[in-house]
């Protein structure tokens, strides 16, 4: 590239596959050769631990190459903004994105790579009667998949009938179309994760061992957090002539096992009721160990005496006078005894229960279990949303609130600013129990849902109500549910208000000071909730894409270069435009933009944009300021070529990386 040329912009999205083979060049340089790899030289770098025959453990079906083929294809689409269907839109971090999510998440890649804590979805379970959007690489090619999930119809409304195939048993590819349809989405969501970050995923029996074998491929069976289950029904099942299926499954894997950092299940503390010689305690768990693997031949070694009260020795022996075995090892129960943190309590025989003394009121936390019992049926998720509806059912089996906040609260346990995603939003649960999390635990995670506008059924309730799509069932559950926790915080801030101003009353001492800090605390935590989401809308690009042309038709190609004269599509706004290049450019959707001297300053000075003809003291305005990166477009130089040569030397100088369109 010439010194006296500009960068231009591709318009595409992050590709994985060059993503992973930049990542291994830094790692294993030897291995290409003419930028390709050289199998050989990998064979011998890798010695023995690569393995080319085809017999090894492998999951495999029907349109694998060619999902992975779609999963390839970058993506030229850009994101528009949609304020009049937003709540505060320049102030609120959560963001609703209404589009096919395959794209989406092609779109997201350079933007939030690496960046999202927790991902959550309930994608279709494939009952047979699911209707989703698949590749099908026996009747359908790329060009003809692209254009059906690009179809639409007069209203602007994408079409159910040119989207969606119905996935019915009779299929001989049932599983390998719900694998097609999955394996991309993953494979694309593991990219949007943090080091630290997890990822669960709602399945019930019809593909969870599917999806554990799919899981492991994509994220490593190394990465395996856990296989929650939950019941999902209650009641019923008369009809069934085998078993009545009433739980669900809850699968969950890290990024990097190494990095996880989850929640765990706080203890909260009882009351010191008890008191010895040394201090206040009361009496905690049994230090005979009971349950499986309780008996001295389960483990021979926990069989061993400590001082009792009298200084006898103290066995563990069970309840029915067997022999059994300690809770922990020789070294940490004589440290107990020795610390006068046991109480023995004799039995009848005179054998002794041996008991933890607890001296501390502090909340204790132990990890949760993956049989989630403190959750509610799928029928308290279907109450909240008719409720929040006036009694509609505008939409069919929503997970419970419960569920939800139970896996928000193991995925996302900082609750600082930590991003959760939902690529199969739905009537945005997610949505709804974050925010009452947040109001809950004073926490301020930020979620991103996606969902398809697809058209619900004209016989519905939801259509007779007013909603055309799902994706509008979905976006006024977050008006609504925002409206009412906004009403429950009032009610608590007038609360906490009356209990600070009575206390503000008292003496101050200590403790007073403390209990004011801490509700003020509260109260700010309270107020300054994020109950507001952005509106965007999967779209095409706002500038002309190049084609591919069949033949070599010159005047074909004079055609194509004159639609290139200005590269700005007709139907292209300022606004969309600098979302897009936001997206282009790496940057996240809720960047700080502010418009100044005709540019657009992102962030500060980390990217500038020049969208339109400035005078040429903005451009020297711009230059000054030293931006780490400026885009403009090739119609502000109004073809003046001095001009667009002194901006390029005088960029360089100043070390400003510069890219046109």
């Amino acid at each position: 590239m010439s010194d006296h040329t500009t960068q231009e912009m591709d318009g595409k999205s992050l590709s994985p596959t060059e993503e992973k083979l930049k990542a291994l060049r830094e790692v294993l340089p030897e291995v290409f050769t003419e930028n390709q790899i050289d199998w050989e030289k990998l064979k011998a770098t890798l010695g023995e631990n690569i393995n080319f025959s085809n017999e090894r453990y492998v999951l495999n079906w029907a349109g694998k190459s060619d999902a992975f083929k779609i999963l390839q294809i970058p993506s030229t689409k850009t994101l528009v903004p949609a304020k009049d269907e937003s709540v505060n839109f320049d102030e609120t971090q959560n963001i609703f994105i209404e589009g096919e999510n395959l794209e989406v998440l092609k779109v997201l890649q350079k933007s939030y790579f690496g960046k999202v804590k927790m991902i959550y979805i309930d994608p279709p379970y494939n009952t047979g009667n699911d209707s989703f959007i698949y590749p099908d690489k026996f009747s359908e090619t790329k060009a003809d998949y692209e254009k059906r999930v690009g179809d639409k119809d007069e209203d602007g409304y994408m079409t159910k009938d040119g989207m969606f195939k119905k996935n019915s048993k009779e299929n001989g590819q049932y599983h390998s179309n719900w694998l097609n349809m999955m394996m991309p989405r993953l494979y694309l969501a593991k990219n949007l994760l943090r080091q630290d970050g997890v990822i669960f995923i709602s399945i019930d029996d019809n593909e969870v061992h599917n999806l554990r074998l799919l899981m492991n491929e994509i994220f490593g069976e190394e990465n395996f957090v856990g296989q929650f289950i939950w019941q999902s029904k209650k009641g019923g099942g008369s009809d069934s002539t085998t078993v009545v299926q009433d739980h669900e499954y809850v699968i969950c894997y890290s990024k990097y096992m190494h990095f996880l950092k989850i929640g765990m299940v706080e203890i909260i503390s009882e009351p010191l009721d008890k008191k010895d010689e040394i201090g206040a305690y009361r009496r905690g768990r049994e230090l005979n160990k009971w349950g499986s693997n309780s008996r001295r031949v389960d483990r021979p070694t926990m069989w061993f005496p400590v001082p009792g009260p009298k200084g006898e020795d103290v066995y563990p022996i069970k309840n029915d006078g067997s022999e059994g075995c300690w809770r922990f090892g020789k070294e940490n129960m004589m440290n107990f005894v020795k610390n006068g943190n046991v109480e023995f309590v004799k039995r009848d025989d005179g054998s002794y229960v041996v008991y933890e003394k607890i001296r501390s009121e502090e909340s204790r936390f132990k990890p949760y279990r993956t049989l989630l019992k403190d959750v509610n049926a799928t029928s308290e998720g279907s109450m909240t949303v008719r409720d929040l509806f006036d009694g509609e059912k505008v939409f069919s089996f929503p997970k419970p609130h419960s569920l939800l906040k139970n896996l928000f609260s193991i995925g996302a346990t900082s609750s600082k600013g930590e991003i959760i995603l939902d690529f199969f939003a739905g009537s945005s649960s997610t949505a709804h129990a974050i925010m009452d999390l947040n109001k809950s635990d004073g926490g301020h995670r930020k979620h991103i849902c996606v969902q398809l506008p697809e058209l619900c059924e004209e016989k519905s309730e939801a259509f007779r109500a007013g909603y055309s799509t799902i994706a509008d069932i979905s976006k006024e559950r977050i008006r609504r549910a925002a409206k009412k926790i906004q009403g429950e915080i009032e009610e608590e801030v007038n609360s906490l208000r009356q209990k600070l101003r009575k206390l503000e009353g008292e003496i101050p001492t200590g403790e007073v000071k403390t209990e004011i800090a801490s509700l003020q605390e509260k109260i700010q935590s309270l107020q300054t909730q994020d109950l507001g989401f952005k509106v965007l809308k999967l779209d095409d690009s706002n500038f002309k894409q190049w084609k591919q042309l069949s033949g070599h038709s010159a005047q074909a190609l004079a055609e194509q270069i004159k639609l290139f004269v200005d590269p700005v599509a007709e139907s292209a706004t300022e606004e969309s435009m600098v979302y897009e290049l936001l997206l282009k450019s790496g940057k996240d959707l809720n960047s700080q933009i502010e418009k100044r001297s005709d540019a657009y300053w992102i962030n500060g000075k980390e990217l500038i944009l020049i969208l339109d003809k400035v005078p040429e003291d903005t451009i020297k305005e711009v230059i000054d300021a030293k931006p780490s990166k400026v885009i403009a477009l090739d119609r502000i130089f109004k073809e003046n070529d001095q001009l667009k040569t002194n901006t390029v030397l005088q960029m360089r100088d100043a070390g400003i990386e510069f890219k046109t369109i």
